[in-house]
Parts: structure tokens; C-alpha cells; sequence
């Protein structure tokens, strides 16, 4: 099959978007399918179009629609889009009607879909590949990560200002690797860094090296607004890093509603509080490690490559 997989992210960037696209791309090609990545639809042949993004994919998901009014055409509900433009944004409402099939990214996205498509919707966990060789957990430090570009929908600088009370007892230090895609951050980060000895901005990583940074630290803080299933939650899983987690459904779909990880969103101080517990409870922390392991098989190769598989078979 003939496929071609739209995404709004640029290739410069490792944004989610780009990162589920390339996976998606290659695991696709595995399958035997001939897979071209790109921005938009330039109306080339294919037989099936696959579109990331309800919202920024609409025109996309539109001509296609026009000139192939019977091929497939799958769309991927990734963040933004699920929370947010499906209840204000008649475009991305169009886009699920242009769709044959819908894809999520966890299991409580399907209850943000209007009831009227549901029908139309798989589940499809990201995957992430397991370390080759797991390295050493930073010593002389209690080392939190965060892997988040700084926008406004991912709190970037949350973890940052929960760190700013800890009492000096305390060993946490933040790494915070993104490239800052909001200029009004700038100033923000800049003194953050200047009058935050716990919080050291990295500036963008390669994939390579922020998955290096993630299975170094103690824990993963993902504080984001919103979620529609976010990678580096799938890579910690794999990395059997711990998570911290604002509390939002893209993270509890996957994490599980028992997992005791979580806070409220943009709440420092309960923020705080899970951090030090994590740094000072041994029981709390290992129970966080526990949880994780054993989500591994969730995220999975096989699982994610037999997944569309199987929904690719549905739609010949």
C-alpha cells in the first residue's frame, strides 16, 4: 500500500507530532508499505492518507477527501486537537467526519470523541524502544527531568518553580531539555536560570540524547495542560524511569487511574510535595518504579506494529 502521512511539526524539530510520525512511518514500512512523510497533501497518488492533528490537517483531510471520495483516510487525534478544537472548532469537527478511521492514543481519549464517531475509533499506545544498555541513574544529585518544549500548553517552567522552596537538605536538581517555541518564555527562562540554582535549562536535545537524559534521571516530570498521550510518557515507561505527572486524562490514560504519580494542574506546591516524597520515601519510590515496569509490555514494538496492522487489514 501507498501511504501518505501528514504532519504540521517540521522535520527540524522533534516535536511529539514529528516524533509519533517518523515511528509510525518506519513501523509502517515494516509492514510492508511504501510510507512518505510530509507537511501537507500535494494531492500525489497514494492509497491510504493518514492525518495527525484534526485542526492543523483539516485542509489537508479536505482536498484529499474531494478528490478521493471513497479511498481511507485515517485521522490521529494527538493533543490539542482532542482537547480543545473538538469543542470549539468546527474544523476539527469536519475532520472527523471526513475520516474513515479515527486513532487515539489512550484509552480515555475515546470519551472525548463525540459519541457519534466512536464507532470509528482504535486505540493505538506509542511504543518506545527499551534502552540497549540502561546507564547509571545521576549520582550526587536526585535528578528530575523534563522534556517538554517551552509553549504555554506544557507548563514548561512548573517543575522549575516547585523547586524553588525545597529546603537545602534536599538533592533535586531539574534538567529541563526543549527548544523555546514561545518567545515570550524568554525572559521567563533566563531568570529562572539566573536566580534558580535547582533549575538548568538545556536548550534542545536530539532524540538521542534526551532519551539519554531520561533514563539517567530519577524521574520524569511531565506537567503539561494537556496531553493527548505524549511520548516521553511512553519512553520513561520503557526507560523504567518514574513519572510525575500533572493530573490529565492523556497521562492517566496510560498511566492508569491508581498510579499515585500525579498533581493537580499548575500546582507547585503539590508539585513540591510529590517530588520530595520521591526523593525521601524509598517505598514511594519504588512503588512509582513497580507501576512503571510493569507497563512496559504497553508500549511495546510488536504491539504498536500489530495494532496497525490489524487496522490497516480492516480498511482493504
Amino acid at each position: 500500500m501507498k501511504i501518505t502521512l501528514v504532519t504540521p511539526a517540521p522535520a527540524q524539530i522533534h516535536t511529539g507530532n514529528r516524533t509519533t510520525a517518523d515511528r509510525w512511518a518506519r513501523l509502517l514500512r515494516e509492514l510492508g508499505n511504501e510510507v512518505d512523510v510530509q507537511r501537507d497533501w500535494n494531492e500525489e497518488q497514494c492509497d491510504l492518507l493518514i492525518a495527525l492533528h484534526a485542526r492543523h490537517s483539516f485542509a489537508a483531510m479536505r482536498r484529499f477527501r474531494e478528490k478521493h471520495r471513497r479511498a481511507p483516510l485515517i485521522l490521529a487525534l494527538t493533543g490539542t486537537d482532542i482537547y480543545g478544537d473538538l469543542e470549539k472548532g468546527a474544523e476539527a469537527m469536519r475532520s472527523l467526519d471526513l475520516a474513515t478511521r479515527i486513532v487515539v492514543l489512550q484509552e480515555l481519549a475515546v470519551r472525548a470523541v463525540p459519541e457519534s464517531a466512536r464507532g470509528k475509533v482504535s486505540v493505538i499506545y506509542q511504543s518506545a524502544e527499551r534502552p540497549a544498555i540502561s546507564p547509571p541513574r545521576e549520582e550526587g544529585c536526585f535528578q528530575v527531568c523534563v522534556l517538554a518544549h517551552v509553549r504555554r500548553v506544557k507548563d514548561p517552567l512548573r517543575a522549575a518553580y516547585a523547586v524553588r522552596e525545597l529546603p537545602a537538605s534536599s538533592k533535586i536538581q531539574v534538567k529541563h531539555a526543549g527548544a523555546l517555541l514561545d518567545p515570550e518564555f524568554q525572559g521567563q527562562v533566563e531568570g529562572e536560570q539566573r536566580t534558580n540554582l535547582r533549575y538548568h535549562w538545556l536548550g534542545p536535545l536530539t532524540h538521542e540524547k534526551a532519551v539519554d537524559l531520561l533514563a539517567r534521571s530519577h524521574l520524569l516530570a511531565l506537567t503539561s495542560h494537556l496531553e493527548g498521550g505524549a511520548n516521553v510518557v511512553s519512553e520513561a515507561i520503557a526507560a523504567c524511569t518514574p513519572v510525575i505527572s500533572s493530573l490529565i486524562p492523556g497521562s492517566v490514560g496510560i498511566l492508569g487511574k491508581e498510579y499515585t504519580g500525579y498533581f493537580p494542574v499548575g500546582d507547585s506546591g503539590a508539585l513540591r510535595e510529590q517530588l520530595q516524597k520521591a526523593e525521601s520515601n524509598d517505598g514511594f519510590y519504588r512503588d512509582l518504579q513497580d507501576r512503571v515496569a510493569r507497563l512496559r509490555p504497553l508500549v511495546g514494538a510488536d504491539r504498536e506494529r500489530e495494532a496497525w496492522s490489524a487496522l490497516l487489514t480492516e480498511l482493504r
